[in-house]
């Protein structure tokens, strides 16, 4: 992207009522940024989906000057950025169509070729949180996944902590510029988050810090990542958001159980029970249920027995799957015309018998 590029990018962002997804859109009829900033008004009102509100303030010569002032910061500062429509750009948020038009970072973050997932949670973290939360990643170690998370108080800074302690990359998602950190007391460990990983956001450096920015945040941590996992989460939270992202991205979401009536397990006991994520009860279920496989790791020859034997129900969803190859659990159900509970124990008898496998993204396929 020529700084130019980057210059008109900028000043299309900083136009109000024209978001990511109405960007998008401009940029694939007009061709750039440049383009719809010197396009016609009555040409670009011909655009599916762009009215007079829309693009009233478009034209307003204050969107370049600010535009160049934040080109300045970015030039100063070296910070890197990365357009939706480069190469460079983070492979699974360009499939997210609310996915930010332009990314920036610091630090040393390379996400090509590796398992990422999203470690999210309450900021009152308990004692048995922060235990499960450190095990999860020491386990999942040998995979040598990113760890991604929000660099706030509680599960998000102990996910990075452990990343860092075993030498694991791992990304903050910042709700601000990246001319400050919050909470400020977290700037101690910025240092090390930019050797091991680094820094992503999609705010100024001229945005004031709002609560509100977390929500905006929390689609870049779903939206990086294969699988989200909530360590715990009262009955109403951000991790509770970012979940519901990653469903609506088709991402797998993973949450850890906890005893009826306490606090903060109530927000994944819910997950759970509403079908919207795995019970997680041991950090091995993300390579399970994610299909991951060491690299020193031979994968076991899959056969399938000779004349196993299916019950009626079983032949009914392994045809459909023979015939339609990989499938959904919603979509078997739907079109097995079964209830998913059954469809879900289901397909776990037939996965131990050997003929249907999980794969990512809660899709099924015969072996």
């Amino acid at each position: 992207m020529t700084e130019n590029d980057l210059l008109f990018t900028l000043a299309l962002q900083h136009v109000p009522n024209i978001g990511d997804i109405t960007a998008k859109r401009l940029i694939s009829n007009c061709g750039s940024a440049e383009a719809i900033l010197k396009e016609k008004k009555e040409n670009l009102l011909k655009i599916d989906g762009i009215g007079t509100v829309t693009i009233s303030d478009l034209f307003k010569t204050h969107h370049l000057k600010e535009a160049e002032k934040e080109l300045q910061f970015i030039k100063e500062n070296e910070i890197d950025v990365s357009y939706f429509q480069e190469d460079k750009y983070p492979e699974k948020l360009k499939h997210c169509i609310d996915s930010p038009i332009l990314l920036f970072q610091t630090g040393a973050i390379d996400l090509k070729k590796q398992h990422i997932i999203s470690i999210v949670g309450a900021r009152k973290i308990t004692t048995n949180g922060i235990a499960f939360c450190e095990n999860l990643v020491e386990k999942l170690a040998p995979y040598d996944p990113i760890i991604v998370s929000g660099f706030a108080y509680g599960t998000d800074i102990t996910a990075h902590k452990a990343a860092m302690k075993h030498h694991l990359q791992t990304v903050a998602c910042l709700a601000h510029g990246l001319n400050q950190i919050y909470p400020k007391v977290h700037k101690k460990y910025m240092l090390d988050m930019e050797k091991n990983g680094g820094f992503f956001s999609d705010f100024w450096s001229t945005d004031v810090f709002d609560k509100r920015n977390f929500l905006k945040r929390n689609r870049i941590i779903a939206g990086l990542s294969e699988a989200t996992i909530v360590i715990e989460s009262a009955e109403k939270g951000g991790s509770l958001v970012t979940a519901d992202i990653a469903g609506s991205y088709n991402r797998d979401v993973f949450a850890v159980p906890g005893r009826v009536g306490d606090t903060q397990s109530i927000g994944c006991n819910n997950l759970i029970k509403h079908q919207k994520a795995h019970m997680m009860t041991t950090p091995l279920d993300v390579p399970y249920i994610l299909n991951w496989q060491l690299e020193d790791e031979k994968k076991p020859a899959i056969q399938k027995q000779l004349f196993v034997e299916l019950d009626a129900t079983e032949k009914v969803i392994y045809n459909y799957l023979k015939e339609n190859e990989k499938q959904q659990l919603d979509s078997i159900a739907l079109n097995c015309d079964m209830p998913i509970f059954k469809v879900s124990g289901t397909l776990l008898n037939m996965e131990l018998k050997g003929v249907i496998r999980p794969l990512p993204g809660k899709l099924f396929e015969v072996v």
